[in-house]
């Protein structure tokens, strides 16, 4: 039988209930998933990737078939080198579709092989954002709703970092 590698890309700045939701769900269809902090360039990061990595870690210690990985690049060039064949995305609504509709084509010209594995959110998740958060946590309102409870904890503590 295949090995089967699935990456679950995003900047999750900060990792929501929606993520985990859909990371928990996909770990049921492949061997392997691994949560890949991309780094983008264009977009200012409230939270240091160091700093996402280690509360994913946390969040997912005891399940033995998640990883985190830190990249940067294009998404599909990454995949390949980890020999990853599975993208999974997960759609809150229409517009949501409609863009990753668009990447995943384009993620297919550049490998043949990837697959993008669309998974729609639960219904409580489908308002919730990395982006709401991050101005929620901004003008420093409780987001215990919307995060795992370790992030919830230490966000009150830590620099808030507005840095690539």
């Amino acid at each position: 039988m295949k090995f089967k590698k699935a990456v679950f890309p995003g900047s999750f700045d900060p990792m929501t209930l929606g993520h985990v939701d859909v990371v928990l769900r996909a770990q049921y269809l492949f061997d392997e998933v691994i949560i890949a902090i991309g780094i983008n360039s264009v977009k200012k990061s409230l939270f240091s990737a160091e700093q996402r990595k280690k509360w994913i870690e946390q969040i997912f210690e005891q399940e033995p078939k998640i990883k985190v990985e830190i990249y940067s690049g294009l998404t599909a060039l990454f995949c390949k080198e980890i020999e990853a064949h599975y993208l999974i995305r997960g759609l809150r609504n229409t517009q949501d579709f409609e863009y990753e509709k668009t990447i995943a084509q384009m993620n297919q010209q550049i490998d043949e092989q990837l697959t993008t594995i669309l998974l729609m959110c639960r219904p409580e998740f489908s308002q919730l954002s990395s982006t709401v958060v991050r101005e929620l946590v901004m003008a420093k309102h409780d987001v215990r709703k919307f995060v795992p409870e370790v992030i919830a904890n230490e966000i009150p503590n830590i620099n808030i970092n507005l840095n690539p």
